[in-house]
């Protein structure tokens, strides 16, 4: 086989330190773009980026050339660094240490886009702990409820 063909739908999930509500109104879309670039940069496509004050949510594909742990590793990094020049109301700001990412099959591409943007009216009845939670579940995914919230 002469090419490597990848196409791996990825909803990323990740909060800030402690789940503080750091995110605010009047930062979160210029927030937002600066992750889609950050993955752009990376070749792993953005699709939609949204999210809450306390947490993001990103529907990417991941790129062929780029570990999830390195997208992971830039997009905290680099956010943090950039959150911290935005004023003294960010001075301290940093994202928790794990995150949550999980596949996506194409025929739910649009349903979880649609539920990215919709994270304002979504967290008006469900906490981000509960919600990560199920996430967790609905993927089967094995975690320690010692430090899935450090």
């Amino acid at each position: 086989m002469g090419q490597s063909l990848v196409k791996n739908y990825l909803h990323i999930v990740f909060s800030t330190k402690y789940r503080q509500p750091l995110i605010h109104e009047s930062i979160e879309d210029e927030l937002y773009s600066y992750l889609g670039g950050i993955c752009n940069n990376l070749e792993c496509h953005v699709i939609k980026v949204g999210g809450y004050t306390d947490h993001i949510h990103i529907l990417c594909m991941l790129s062929k050339k780029v570990a999830l742990m390195k997208l992971l590793e830039e997009l905290k990094s680099h956010s943090s660094k950039w959150m911290k020049t935005k004023g003294a109301a960010y001075a301290n700001f940093s994202w928790q240490n794990g995150y949550g990412a999980f596949s996506v099959n194409p025929a739910q591409v649009e349903r979880v886009i649609q539920y990215i943007a919709n994270q304002k009216e979504h967290h008006r009845k469900k906490a981000f702990k509960t919600e990560y939670q199920e996430f967790l579940e609905k993927n089967e995914v094995a975690y320690d409820e010692r430090y899935v919230w450090e």
